[in-house]
């Protein structure tokens, strides 16, 4: 089997497994049908199945792409930037509803939705950060956003792990935490740019893992956000990126 052919089914599983949750503010998690995939890089924009993906358009979303979060209890709590316009998810079906209309509901329900845009911190040559990189066997954990739930009361809070209070645009997400040692397509993070090897920290478990009080970064298996700002916007910008000294 061709090695991109091998990287196409393995990112493919690999998401469903860990995109397929809703994650609640308390940290339960809610399971939605079990029909949403997604494709790999590789696939050209607008070729996806009907229903691979949900674009919201125009609505006030979570995007916690480049946030921090730090782990209490199994799950990630992850400062987030609260933005507004379109987005990409998976449809997330719960209960006949998707994606956008549970977040659309959240609006007067005192919570949002996370969803996927391309943040521009990470877009060249005026961006201050940068997808790192995380290679093949890689032991870290990292948080997968993509459709957490989100507490519309973090915004202007105090959250613990979180040494000042939260600004009017940020908001605390609840999200699973992966850990995909075997994945021979790795998982990229946001860090610093210009980019720092220090930061590569994050790729290994003694320091990113589910132990209570961990940071961990939020993340997906490479070459995802390229994929889906390619599926939302029909292009993708010039992105900085870092890789590890060995790579």
């Amino acid at each position: 089997m061709a090695p991109r052919l091998v990287n196409f089914l393995v990112l493919a599983m690999t998401l469903v497994g860990v995109l397929d949750a809703l994650t609640g503010c308390g940290g339960n998690a809610v399971a939605p049908s079990p029909s949403a995939s997604i494709t790999p890089p590789g696939i050209s924009a607008g070729t996806a199945p009907a229903g691979f993906f949900k674009i919201c358009k125009g609505q006030t979303y979570a995007l916690c792409a480049t946030a921090s979060c730090t782990v209490i209890n199994l799950v990630a709590y992850c400062k987030c930037d609260v933005e507004e316009g379109d987005s990409i998810s998976l449809p997330l079906r719960v209960d006949g509803e998707d994606v956008c209309s549970i977040n659309a509901n959240g609006v007067d329900n005192g919570y949002m939705v996370s969803t996927f845009s391309l943040p521009e911190s990470v877009v060249a040559p005026n961006g201050h950060r940068a997808l790192y990189t995380c290679p093949a066997g890689s032991t870290g954990g990292y948080a997968q956003c993509d459709g957490g739930i989100c507490c519309t009361s973090s915004n202007g809070s105090s959250f613990p792990g979180f040494d000042k209070p939260l600004g009017s645009a940020d908001i605390i997400c609840a999200c699973p935490i992966t850990q995909t040692p075997g994945s021979p397509v790795g998982y990229q993070i946001a860090g610093p740019y210009p980019c720092d090897d220090s930061y590569f920290r994050y790729c290994n478990n003694q320091t990113a893992n589910t132990s209570t009080g961990s940071t961990v970064k939020v993340g997906a298996p490479t070459g995802t956000a390229r994929f889906l700002a390619l599926q939302l916007n029909g292009s993708v910008p010039k992105l900085n990126e870092c890789r590890a000294p060995s790579q």
